[in-house]
């Protein structure tokens, strides 16, 4: 599986995390940053994994901020994303399931 991954400042540990285990189980991810932590706006970094990945429907996106709520809400700005704000196993399921 191919994920892109994208963050703010608040969001970069817990992407790390994600992205590392991601990787672990053998999964692609290109990190479209923010990497470091330095004070970022979120709505860049979701728009842009949104982009890519309209752009390769086989792939997913991985967001993340200080609530989630933000870049979320930024990538579904891009036109044909769905993306959900989640926080386990059971709302991501229910999400690609139902959504």
């Amino acid at each position: 599986m191919k994920w892109y991954a994208g963050s703010d400042h608040a969001g970069l540990s817990l992407k790390k995390h994600l992205v590392a285990a991601l990787r672990a189980l053998g999964d692609e991810v290109v990190d479209v940053g923010t990497n470091d932590e330095t004070s970022v706006d979120y709505p860049e970094y979701g728009a842009e994994v949104g982009r890519r990945v309209v752009a390769e429907p086989e792939a997913r996106g991985l967001v993340v901020c200080g609530s989630g709520i933000g870049i979320s809400i930024a990538a579904n700005k891009v036109p044909g994303v769905r993306c959900a704000l989640v926080h386990d196993a059971f709302t991501a399921e229910a999400a690609r399931q139902h959504n």
